[in-house]
């Protein structure tokens, strides 16, 4: 038998989420007095009230129930204090049991959700999350929750490399934050989107110039904001092989943003601009090797599988740029017994590693791999990528026909 007063809370809470009135709810089959007597607490309501109530409101029984894990709005706050791995599934479990509460308190718990995906490298979770975030915003219709969820529905699909949907997203997020002349941090959140999904897709020019107005946006900021701004100019410029700005942009980040403000951040700059002087023409090794030296100090404090097997990937590209090619293939090995928690590009550049080093041993496997993944990248429309590695299969045609003079 339920009991009072949580059976009254509860069942006023479900009232009001349907938007019916005492009266619309009660029907004809009981009292208004009655139905107000029960969710004040003063009666304890009977097998057939409960039957009644839960029909016309369109629920079980059951769901008069109070939530094992506690009220969303109490999960939501030991999640925002904690972020720990208990109060997320909390939440979690909390969220599941009250489909009836408010949009925007949804949204929330959503959003903590979603977040607490990002780190762990589950981009799938992240996405399943962050559609439903997208419809609730939709639903509630402020323009600031409906621009963060675009956006960060954005760059998650950016990772799982889907970039037409992507592209989709952002452009929309962009629409709504222009249309609505949000806030500095919302629109510069856009912006951080849509040049990342843009540079992905080829569109070079277009992100260029939106990375110009980012970091404009955010000039005079020292906070985790512009960094991302800085890392985000970076790789544009990087891309359009401007190496000088690309590392001019990078440098301004790694020398003024503090570890104190994100830990987390101030690591995968350091992987990046790892990455960047690795991909510069010539390749620049001792610096890339400096930069996993500080990311791996950083690791013991914030280390997750996703950021170990970045640096795991970065170490193996350093190898092969060295000519440590054994050591290289070392590492992929110990990439190849995890299951990977990496984005759609980074997985896609271990395959590109591994059949370059095919390439070196003579293998007509590694050169046909390499075709494929630029043939398979075109058709997915991740078009800056594509280009990547058709330079390198080209590259890797060229060492092979030497071979043979």
């Amino acid at each position: 038998m339920l009991r009072q007063p949580a059976f009254g809370r509860r069942l006023k809470k479900l009232r009001l989420a349907s938007g019916l009135s005492q009266s619309a709810l009660a029907g004809d089959g009981m009292s208004t007095g009655y139905l107000s007597r029960l969710e004040s607490g003063a009666r304890q309501p009977t097998e057939r009230a409960i039957s009644h109530l839960a029909e016309r409101l369109g629920v079980e029984p059951a769901d008069f129930e109070s939530p094992a894990a506690g009220s969303l709005a109490h999960a939501l706050t030991l999640t925002a204090s904690t972020a720990s791995g208990t109060a997320v599934e909390t939440l979690r479990e909390a969220y599941a049991a009250e489909a009836h509460e408010s949009p925007v308190l949804r949204w929330q718990a959503l959003w903590l959700l979603a977040q607490s995906c990002r780190p762990q490298g589950d981009h799938e979770g992240e996405r399943a999350h962050l559609e439903e975030l997208v419809r609730l915003g939709d639903e509630v219709a402020l323009p600031e929750l409906r621009v963060r969820g675009l956006t960060r529905l954005a760059r998650c699909l950016r990772s799982l490399g889907e970039i037409p949907a992507a592209l989709d997203a952002a452009v929309a997020a962009h629409h709504i934050a222009m249309e609505s002349e949000l806030g500095v941090d919302d629109s510069a959140g856009v912006l951080l989107a849509l040049v990342s999904v843009k540079a992905e897709a080829g569109q070079l020019p277009d992100a260029r110039s939106h990375a110009d107005a980012l970091t404009a946006l955010v000039q005079g900021r020292t906070d985790a904001l512009w960094a991302e701004a800085m890392w985000t100019a970076a790789a544009v410029r990087m891309r359009q092989g401007d190496y000088a700005a690309a590392q001019d942009c990078l440098e301004q980040a790694l020398g003024q943003f503090p570890s104190s403000e994100d830990l987390t951040l101030w690591l995968r700059l350091r992987l990046a601009a790892g990455r960047l002087h690795l991909q510069k023409i010539p390749a620049e090794p001792e610096a890339a090797e400096q930069c996993v030296t500080q990311a791996e100090s950083a690791l013991a404090f914030v280390g997750t599988a996703a950021l170990r097997q970045e640096l795991t990937a970065l170490k193996a590209d350093l190898a092969f740029v060295t000519g440590e090619y054994d050591q290289a293939r070392t590492l992929l090995g110990e990439l190849a017994r995890d299951e990977l928690r990496m984005t759609y590009r980074d997985r896609i550049r271990l395959d590109i590693l591994s059949h370059q080093l095919r390439v070196l041993k003579g293998d007509d496997g590694g050169i046909q791999g390499l075709r494929a993944l630029a043939e398979q990248a075109q058709e997915d429309a991740n078009i800056d990528l594509a280009a990547e590695i058709w330079r390198i299969l080209a590259e890797a045609l060229t060492r092979v026909q030497d071979k043979s003079a």
